[in-house]
């Protein structure tokens, strides 16, 4: 059984809950580098609808793939951020969304510019 709101699975033993799997215990995996049985874990057995689906389609054809989607519970955040008169929209694109890896040597070169503790206002911008 699932919670109509976040799709997420109840808890407790006499509502036929799932397992509890907390914060800690998803550190635990981390440091152990299991990152496909964490995937399964946030996503497809917590509160992805249509990756359910996808899984239980899959196992029937016996494919042995697994593409996660969304969680519900980000979609409950996503309308709760447009209760609030804040317009967000998704954007799907194939390219990382950070490209740039700064080094610690570039960081370096940047501290030591003499700046005199000014801060550069881009182009366009009212202060």
């Amino acid at each position: 059984p699932y919670s109509l709101i976040t799709q997420q699975p109840l808890g407790g033993k006499a509502q036929f809950g799932g397992q509890r799997f907390g914060e800690m215990e998803v550190w635990a995996l981390e440091a152990y580098g299991a990152a496909h049985i964490l995937q399964e874990l946030l996503t497809a057995k917590s509160d992805d609808v249509t990756g359910r689906a996808k899984i239980y389609e899959a196992i029937v054809k016996g494919d042995a793939s697994f593409a996660p989607g969304l969680p519900e519970s980000f979609n409950v955040l996503i309308r709760e951020l447009q209760a609030l008169c804040l317009d967000v929209d998704l954007i799907k694109t194939k390219k990382p969304a950070i490209e740039a890896v700064v080094t610690d040597s570039e960081l370096d070169d940047e501290s030591s510019d003499d700046t005199d503790g000014k801060v550069e206002v881009p182009a366009g911008v009212e202060i």
